[in-house]
């Protein structure tokens, strides 16, 4: 499992912000410059129009003197407006779009990097994975936003300083009525933001739900299940139930939450803006007559601008940020998150099989109690084929994945040729091993890539894999041929048996001295299994079987068969060898063969 950093205390508001901007940066400067530039047209030129603009409009207004400077004024404002949104539109037009989806690949790419580090145990960790879904479906809606708000925050900063320096020429005091204003409704806005992400964090959970149903009916895995059978007013049932309580989620957040915002507007508007600002600013020209029209209206206009930048930075912004920084929180977390399953120093021998000795072996998965593997020994020598057979549950594939250091042993260890498998590097350890998962997975690429796993392959070893395998579909583009159609229309569609046999072929391609097949011939008929069996042992001559398989037909030829139950080896030897014990394995063979196999043989 990966294992967090915890500091003492999570990082800033600031420094959270600062760190995605960062990550965003390295992904595209022009993006992040961009947006503070945008953010500067798009706030600065009409506030400081409505206050100095204004101004000399009324001034000149008022002192009646050369008027024709109006018309001036006038074209100059239309003229900074429309340069401004000219500039704006040309950026977001030719480089926004396309520079904001080179940024979102970049994080994305950085994102599927370390989700491949990630130990298994981490899929078994609800806590972790939570985190880790949020990460991922967040990724796009935390740059969006984001990028918004350094957008409006830097804009807003530049047009506060812009005016206020303006408005402090005229009467530095209307910018205290707008600071204390605003300060006596600021701790709302960590409450709203708090409220917003755990608002945020509690929907990912649901809508992982609702998102089931959306699989069950457009993939055509389910498709005959829910026709043939009554399952569909059950499901929809179900579906209702996850939708319900994705509005019951909104409903118990946004009621506090537009509480919340509603007292913060009213407060700073009708406090500020409405009652002190216009009380101040009505002693300034009818009793102290200190001030012109003009600087009446600007130092309004002014303090309004101010209030709304203020407003936005240190109520509206803040509670954006707060929900931003903690889902950013999580995505930093997670990127700082370290594995339990590291490298070792020594270099891993990828040449001819070597012994596999299990030693006093014991498992626990996560959060479990009871030991899924107990006090497992067993010695596989060089060229050996294992069969590992077993009740459902009884630990074979745990036991597998344990081989591949896919999980660590939680007692006892795995040497190869004497050496604790632990001490090796990881990459080096796994190349050794060719493996084909019960739960294997066909991949949207062509046919050479799915069977060698890479993108260059040689197609006349990929050819002879697919022979091995049993694989003879006929195929237009041969080993180029795009299967799946995610990223072709055209890509071919395979059966489960055809699926199967491409994924065993991946055993046959890959140049390694191990090879481990969970239930090889789930998939497959009689024949096509005895024709997969034959070219398995024909073709892995020069290396070592592991091999697990609920068909006992399949486990006749392996120099040795070890039965699992509940996590213990309970018996072993050959198939004559446990035949003539009379227990647990041939009791099992013979439920299984007992009508078409002659048991006098044995």
């Amino acid at each position: 499992m990966m294992k967090i950093k915890k500091e003492k205390n999570e990082h800033s508001l600031l420094s959270n912000m600062l760190f995605f901007v960062g990550l965003m940066f390295k992904a595209s400067p022009l993006l992040v410059i961009g947006e503070l530039c945008w953010g500067i047209l798009m706030n600065v030129p009409s506030r400081l129009i409505s206050v100095i603009g204004v101004k000399y409009i009324i001034d000149v207004m008022t002192s009646g003197e050369r008027v024709y400077r109006i018309f001036w004024a006038v074209g100059i404002i239309a003229a900074v407006i429309v340069f401004s949104r000219v500039i704006s539109w040309l950026f977001r037009e030719f480089f926004w779009n396309v520079e904001k989806e080179k940024c979102y690949f970049a994080l994305n790419k950085e994102l599927y990097e370390k989700a491949k580090s990630l130990d298994l145990e981490s899929y078994d960790n609800p806590e972790f994975y939570n985190s880790f879904i949020l990460t991922i479906e967040s990724s796009s809606d935390n740059i969006q936003n984001l990028l918004g708000l350094i957008r409006n925050y830097f804009g807003n900063v530049v047009a506060l300083i812009s005016v206020a320096s303006v408005l402090a020429a005229i009467d530095p005091l209307c910018l205290l009525i707008i600071l204390v204003s605003i300060a006596a409704f600021m701790p709302l806005s960590k409450v709203i933001g708090n409220l917003q992400t755990q608002r945020q964090i509690e929907n990912t959970r649901y809508h992982r739900r609702s998102d089931y149903f959306q699989r069950i009916f457009y993939l055509k895995d389910y498709a005959k299940e829910v026709r043939m059978n009554n399952i569909h007013p059950l499901l929809i049932d179900r579906y209702n139930d996850a939708a319900d309580d994705v509005i019951k989620n909104q409903d118990k957040y946004w009621s506090k939450i537009s509480l919340l915002y509603c007292i913060q507007e009213i407060g700073v508007q009708v406090v500020g803006i409405m009652l002190l600002m216009p009380l101040y600013l009505g002693y300034l020209v009818l009793v102290k007559q200190s001030i012109t029209a003009g600087d009446f209206v600007a130092t309004f206009n002014g303090a309004y601008s101010i209030a709304v930048s203020i407003n936005f930075l240190t109520v509206w912004a803040v509670a954006r940020f707060e929900e931003r920084a903690k889902i950013i929180e999580k995505y930093r977390g997670f990127l700082n998150a370290e594995p339990k399953i590291t490298d070792g120093e020594n270099h891993a021998s990828v040449t001819e099989p070597k012994e596999i000795k299990i030693e006093n072996m014991s498992f626990t998965y996560p959060g479990s109690d009871k030991p899924t593997l107990s006090d497992i020994n067993l010695t596989i020598k060089p060229y050996e084929k294992i069969a590992l057979v077993g009740f459902n549950g009884a630990g074979k594939t745990t036991l597998t994945n344990l081989l591949l250091r896919l999980y660590d042993v939680s007692e006892g260890s795995i040497k190869i040729d004497g050496e604790d498998i632990r001490t090796v590097k990881i990459s080096e350890h796994r190349n050794r091993f060719a493996a084909v998962f019960q739960d294997f997975q066909i991949f949207s690429c062509n046919v050479g890539e799915n069977v060698a796993l890479d993108s260059s392959y040689n197609s006349d070893d990929v050819k002879s894999a697919l022979n091995h395998s049993g694989f003879d579909k006929k195929l237009k583009g041969g080993t180029q041929t795009e299967l799946l159609r995610e990223f072709d229309d055209e890509g071919v569609m395979l059966s489960g048996g055809e699926a199967q046999k491409i994924a065993v072929a991946r055993a046959f391609y890959k140049k390694c001295p191990y090879v481990i097949l969970d239930e090889p011939s789930a998939n497959l008929d009689p024949i096509a299994e005895y024709n997969l069996n034959r070219a398995m042992l024909e073709a892995a001559e020069d290396k070592t079987v592991i091999f697990i398989s609920h068909r006992l037909s399949t486990t006749v030829n392996a120099n040795k068969i070890y039965v699992m139950e509940q996590g213990r080896i309970i018996e072993s030897g050959s198939h004559k060898e446990l035949m003539s014990k009379n227990g647990t394995y041939a009791e099992m063979f013979n439920l299984q063969a007992e009508k078409y196999v002659d048991k006098e043989n044995y």
